[in-house]
């Protein structure tokens, strides 16, 4: 073998190697989509084997990212909110680091966000606004702020509860401070770069797209869907149509120059068409309508459909048109994430399901239970290198759904 073949089969392993992490919220491309593939497609009786049980993570709804052989969560335990990571293969801890006080609520306190793994280093934003940036190796702080401190803005109603993109060195965030609702944050220091908007913060996390040309962060504020620019956060659109007064949950969804963004508590959800304007960028309406209302879940798009719960039911509704092909109490209401063709769902009720991703109706394959305890299972799971996550409050469960 030559050289530069040998080098080219190296290279292209660690690719694939790298591809199957998840390190950040709804994985590679935030789109909730694995980059797996061999992976079981029938789950035996009880579910998959348990490759590993962790505990000690305290309270929170904080999901996983995993990527360079660890898994980074956030909790909350005595008196405080922590970063914890844990060996992949092990399930063991290998460090904690402090992130801010405690976090109460009649809903359940601590950790919403979950943390973004950019190359050696983890960015993770606390429900009290605590941003801080740590080796991901050893959990050494690089860089700390607050930014409800820092931007003078109030904390919602159920805590922050974003998960921090990262582009290039730009870190960006929704905190909601009056001329500094949308931030960009070096990455590297702290430093923020620029700040935009008056909006409240609203729940979700930040997409990027190249759309109109105009490359622009899309973000769903407590008050409406907006797209700012990524080089000045400067406001190109604005679309109030899918806000509604209490909680903006959902990430928008992306296709090329296509967005589609939903809330529910009675909204709907809208497809934008991005298009340029001049130096702008217009947000031209495709339909809006009433069949997709994510509460908290975000929908996964699969070839021309979306699979999300409207509400309660999971729902697969056509992309560009809007219309629904069928709809499913399946597992009950909760998360749904994609990996080798299939969807994994887990209900607010520690149900687990595995079901075909086919507009041509619910098809399950396989369900299981994890214990449930006082408040629901909103944590969203996770498919990586071979492993099924299930997060229920204090307990991590890592099952090998690997078919290999």
């Amino acid at each position: 073998m030559s050289i530069k073949r040998l080098v080219f089969c190296v290279l292209a392993g660690s690719l694939a190697a790298a591809a199957a992490d998840w390190p950040q919220w709804r994985g590679p491309e935030r789109d909730g989509i694995s980059q797996e593939s061999g992976l079981l497609q029938k789950w035996p009786e009880g579910g998959p084997p348990l490759a590993w049980k962790a505990t000690g993570l305290g309270e929170g709804f904080a999901s996983v990212a995993v990527a360079g052989g660890r898994v980074i969560t956030q909790g909350q335990a005595g008196g405080g909110q922590a970063v914890i990571t844990f060996d992949e293969a092990t399930g063991r801890q290998l460090w904690k680091a402090p992130n801010g006080d405690a976090y109460l609520n009649r809903r359940g306190g601590g950790p919403r966000g979950t943390p973004t793994i950019d190359g050696d280093t983890a960015y993770v934003l606390g429900s009290n606004g605590s941003l801080i940036a740590l080796e991901a190796a050893t959990g050494t702080q690089l860089w700390r702020t607050n930014v409800l401190q820092r931007f003078n803005a109030r904390n919602i109603n159920w805590g922050l509860s974003e998960s921090p993109l990262i582009d290039g060195r730009q870190l960006i965030v929704n905190a909601g401070g009056g001329g500094a609702s949308i931030v960009a944050i070096d990455k590297n220091n702290g430093n923020v770069i620029w700040k935009s908007l008056d909006d409240e913060a609203g729940y979700s996390s930040a997409m990027v797209v190249e759309a109109g040309g105009v490359r622009q962060y899309i973000l769903l504020t407590g008050e409406a869907a907006v797209g700012v620019r990524a080089d000045n956060g400067k406001e190109l659109w604005r679309y109030r149509r899918v806000s509604n007064s209490t909680a903006n949950v959902a990430t928008p969804v992306v296709r090329g120059d296509q967005v589609f963004v939903s809330s529910d508590y009675g909204t709907g959800g809208g497809l934008l068409k991005l298009a340029a304007n001049g130096d702008g960028v217009n947000a031209d309406e495709v339909y809006f309508n009433r069949d997709m209302r994510n509460h908290y879940n975000t929908p996964v798009l699969i070839g021309d459909y979306l699979y999300g719960y409207s509400s309660r039911i999971l729902t697969c509704m056509n992309f560009a048109t809007g219309e629904v092909a069928w709809q499913d109490r399946s597992v009950g209401k909760g998360q749904v994430i994609a990996a080798d063709g299939l969807l994994y769902l887990l209900s607010e009720d520690g149900v687990v399901g595995l079901a075909e991703a086919t507009p041509e109706g619910y098809r399950e394959r396989s369900r299981f239970s994890i214990p449930s305890g006082e408040y629901p299972t909103w944590t969203l799971p996770v498919v990586a290198n071979g492993r099924l996550y299930l997060r229920e409050q204090d307990t991590l469960y890592a099952y090998d759904v690997s078919a290999k």
